[in-house]
C-alpha cells in the first residue's frame, strides 16, 4: 500500500505541474492532493500547520488564477470581450502547446477587443495586459507545484 501511495502521490504532483500550465487541469489542487496522499504513508509526517498553510496557499492560488488575468485586463481598461477572446485563444492554442497557448492568449485578447469595438491601440494594450496577467498566474501556479515536487523529493531521501 505504501508503494501505491508514493506512486499515486508522485503522479498527482507531476500532473499538477503540467496543470499549472495547461488550463484544463487544476494544477495546484492536484499537487496538494499528492502531498496529502504522501502524508498517509508511514514514512512521511507533515505537521498540521504545514498542511493547513499549503492548503490555504493552494486555495488562494486557485482563486488568484481566475482573477489575476481579469484584474490586469480591467486595470489597463480592457473589456469582457478581450477576456473572453483570451480564453478562446488559449483553448485554441492548446493544440500548439505551449507556445500556442501563450500566443493564443495574447492574440485572442487582441481579437476579442477588436471585435468588441476597441481601437487598435487599446486592443493591443488590453491584449498585453491579459497576457501579463495570464503569465503571472501560470508562474505562481508553477512555483506552488514545483514546491510540492521539492517537498516530495526531500521526503523520499
Amino acid at each position: 500500500m505504501e508503494i501505491f501511495l508514493f506512486i499515486l502521490s508522485a503522479l498527482l504532483i507531476i500532473v499538477g505541474i503540467i496543470g499549472a500550465v495547461v488550463p484544463a487541469l487544476p494544477g495546484p489542487p492536484l499537487g496538494y492532493v499528492g502531498l496529502l496522499l504522501l502524508q498517509l504513508t508511514d514514512k512521511v509526517q507533515f505537521s498540521v500547520s504545514f498542511l493547513v498553510g499549503w492548503g490555504i496557499a493552494t486555495l488562494a492560488v486557485t482563486i488568484l488564477d481566475f482573477y489575476l488575468p481579469i484584474w490586469t485586463t480591467k486595470k489597463i481598461g480592457g473589456s469582457k470581450a478581450g477576456i473572453n477572446g483570451s480564453i478562446i485563444g488559449m483553448i485554441v492554442g492548446i493544440i500548439f502547446t505551449p507556445i500556442g497557448m501563450i500566443l493564443g492568449t495574447l492574440l485572442g485578447a487582441i481579437v476579442g477587443e477588436l471585435v468588441g469595438g476597441a481601437s487598435r491601440d487599446k486592443a493591443i494594450r488590453s491584449g498585453f495586459a491579459t497576457f501579463i496577467g495570464t503569465m503571472l498566474s501560470i508562474g505562481i501556479k508553477l512555483i506552488i507545484c514545483i514546491s510540492f515536487a521539492i517537498y516530495f523529493i526531500f521526503q523520499l531521501f
